[in-house]
């Protein structure tokens, strides 16, 4: 996991706040997002000076205080915090809270969403570079040839459900919900549909029907089963579910290092804080 802790070493240079949304927003179009979303700076004053960038998937108190305790001056997140529209920001209520707390702490807000999920550098792309899939692209391209919703590729090797469904815990960070699976363990397995964070609008695709197996998140009942009953009726891919926050969490590193080549001068840092909703599990 990327290293947990801000250096001193970094080369003193102003940037404000407003130059890196900027650079956000050239690296992760905020134009690009789905309709419904709402990205870009949440809070923050542009003319603000930045030092220290602390990335997460969520604003969520344990990622906010870690921000704060890492005298952060921006907390650069996946999920949007005012995704929904909001009457109060009143401290009686989490979002609030939230927010007094940040602009308290004089540390930013910024979330890069959907505009992070579809670029060639995006979410699914890092999950399908590291599972190591050949030839990957777009689900659903749109107009942009080199991104889009979800990705599709191909296995160096055939190999069985089983097995990739290990491979794909490997790349995981453990969560308590593990790697759920609907499939036959010994089904051979050579072209991978995934897209990381919510995917299941994705189930009735031809490209994703057409694949062995499809792995992505927050799989429902229904359209899981009616999925499953397909596949035995007239072919479809196995279901692979892991963890949200886990395939988005896996995303991060790479933003970061993206920021850092172009803004040396500061300190970009992956939480490890994990914000994955579920604590434990019991084994029946």
């Amino acid at each position: 996991m990327t290293e947990n802790s801000f250096t001193n070493s970094a080369v003193e240079v102003d940037s404000t706040l407003g130059d890196v949304h900027r650079l956000i927003d050239s690296l992760w179009p905020e134009a690009a997002a789905e309709d419904w979303d709402r990205v870009g700076l949440v809070s923050g004053n542009p003319a603000h000076h930045v030092r220290r960038v602390l990335l997460a998937v969520d604003a969520v108190r344990a990622t906010v205080d870690e921000a704060i305790g890492r005298d952060a001056d921006l907390l650069l997140v996946h999920h949007p915090l005012l995704l929904r529209g909001v009457t109060s920001v009143g401290e009686n209520e989490y979002k609030g809270a939230l927010l007094a707390d940040l602009i308290r702490g004089g540390c930013a807000l910024i979330a890069a969403h959907t505009n992070a999920d579809r670029p060639a550098d995006g979410v699914s792309a890092r999950i399908a570079d590291l599972l190591g899939l050949v030839d990957s692209v777009p689900i659903d391209p749109g107009a942009d040839p080199c991104g889009g919703i979800g990705r599709i590729g191909r296995l160096p090797e055939i190999q069985t459900l089983g097995d990739f469904a290990r491979r794909v815990a490997r790349i995981m960070p453990a969560t308590a919900s593990g790697i759920r699976v609907s499939g036959d363990y010994h089904r051979a397995v050579s072209t991978v549909a995934l897209c990381g964070g919510a995917g299941d609008s994705l189930l009735s695709s031809p490209v994703v029907r057409a694949a062995d197996v499809y792995l992505t998140s927050d799989l429902r009942h229904h359209p899981a089963s009616e999925s499953r009953e397909q596949a035995l009726c007239g072919g479809g891919p196995a279901l692979i579910d892991v963890s949200h926050w886990a395939s988005e969490w896996l995303w991060l590193d790479v933003a970061a290092e993206t920021l850092r080549a172009r803004l040396p001068h500061i300190e970009f840092v992956v939480s490890d804080t994990r914000t994955d909703v579920w604590d434990f599990t019991i084994v029946q």
